[in-house]
């Protein structure tokens, strides 16, 4: 009987060090925290459908630059398409984490279940392998009848089968942990060599948006002048919807300034007698007013990527409405301008941090606040999807809000 105990009693034995050495590896891996399911699975879903869209915005940005003819433009798209690039790692990166979040859920519930079940296991094998050294002629020897050594025979005949049956479930359940040990494996090392390529395109727009910066310098003399009429307005502005007032006025003057006609030309006769009219010439046709133009920038897009912390006309706690939209990005992530226009506006300003104001066509004009470094200044011309700047590093919140006339409307109706 001894010699039959002997191979179960391994078994089992097999089964509960097998067991005992499956302890989740979160610990000895890097640290990238562990998300409530239904959480990891909406931000896997986001960041899976931002991925796409920004690697769709790359490769139109990057067909529109090789086929630019000017070397500004060429440059501008060239590094509207390197953000949509840095945008698209970042979502890989977001999706990586989910992934990693998902996997280690599972197997804090596949551990849970094996430690429910291996108190009885130990108990089980401790029982066997104690009858397995027990020698044959001393079970013979042991006080008590031939009956009761058949009965013993009879529960090890029907238990075997059973232990078989659930040491095989058992070892089961330890390969789907190993399955998922690799998953989460996986999900770190692709992670990791995202993180390695995101660096190398930070580091790639870097140099670009440095030659960008001192070719515009170069070849804008005013700038400095402009940005001293900006800082002058938010010095002299109260609050932010004052300077956003303040600068779609300034706006509107330029654009009626830009529409009137030229001076008056000097008659084509100088000799002609006194009193003698010159030819009048129909003034051209006045240009749209903004007002009058409601097309919305074309091509409008969020700045930057994450989850919504607050929508439009949501209430705030000081029981205000919202007239912007909040987002919750990654830290350090890439933010870029929502759509083409003119900065006239960019650094810091009391109670938002670092903002960007951005004028579009037709009267409209965007507000991305709350960045940790801008790389725009005052006069440079974007296009959608140009780099602004960057987002905090801890707790990061970043607002956009969109104004047609200096009325606040909702951004989300505008993106394609």
């Amino acid at each position: 009987m001894a010699n039959r105990i002997a191979p179960i009693a391994l078994l089992a034995g097999t089964a509960l060090l097998a067991l005992g050495a499956f302890v989740p590896v979160g610990n000895a891996q890097r640290d990238v925290g562990v998300m409530e399911p239904d959480e990891a699975q909406a931000q896997l879903e986001r960041a899976t459908r931002e991925s796409q869209s920004a690697e769709a915005r790359a490769e139109k940005l990057a067909a529109e630059a090789e086929a630019a003819g000017e070397a500004a433009d060429k440059t501008a798209r060239e590094a509207a398409a390197l953000a949509a690039q840095i945008q698209g790692f970042e979502a890989d990166i977001a999706a990586a984490r989910a992934r990693y979040s998902l996997a280690q859920t599972d197997r804090a519930a596949l551990s849970d279940r094996l430690s429910k079940r291996q108190q009885p296991l130990v108990r089980l094998t401790g029982a066997l392998q104690t009858t397995a050294r027990r020698p044959l002629s001393l079970s013979a020897l042991q006080p008590g009848s031939l009956k009761d050594l058949v009965y013993v025979r009879a529960v090890l005949d029907s238990a075997v089968p059973q232990i078989r049956d659930r040491t095989s479930a058992l070892r089961g359940e330890l390969e789907e942990g190993r399955r998922l040990e690799r998953q989460a494996s996986n999900s770190l090392e692709n992670l990791r060599l995202t993180e390695q390529e995101l660096q190398s395109k930070r580091d790639e727009l870097a140099r670009l948006e440095t030659r960008q910066r001192l070719a515009s310098r170069n070849a804008r003399s005013g700038a400095s002048r402009e940005s001293e009429r900006a800082l002058a307005l938010a010095e002299e502005a109260r609050d932010l919807d004052g300077l956003m007032g303040d600068i779609d006025a300034a706006t509107s003057l330029r654009r009626e300034l830009a529409a009137l006609s030229g001076p008056v030309m000097r008659p084509a006769n100088l000799s002609a007698p006194a009193g003698t009219a010159a030819p009048i010439t129909p003034d051209p046709a006045p240009s749209a007013s903004p007002t009058t133009a409601a097309a919305p920038p074309r091509d409008f897009q969020l700045p930057v990527q994450g989850r919504t912390i607050a929508g439009f006309g949501e209430e705030r706690d000081s029981g205000l409405r919202s007239t912007g939209l909040s987002l919750a990005p990654a830290p350090g992530a890439q933010v870029v301008s929502p759509a083409s226009g003119r900065v006239a506006f960019a650094g810091r300003y009391r109670g938002y941090g670092r903002i960007v104001i951005i004028e579009h066509a037709g009267g409209w004009t965007s507000l991305v606040t709350g960045l940790a470094r801008i790389n725009a200044e005052v006069g440079d011309e974007v296009i959608g999807g140009s780099p602004l700047g960057t987002a905090g590093g801890e707790d990061p919140a970043i607002t956009i809000e969109l104004r047609r006339e200096g009325v606040a409307v909702n951004p989300l109706q505008f993106l394609g």
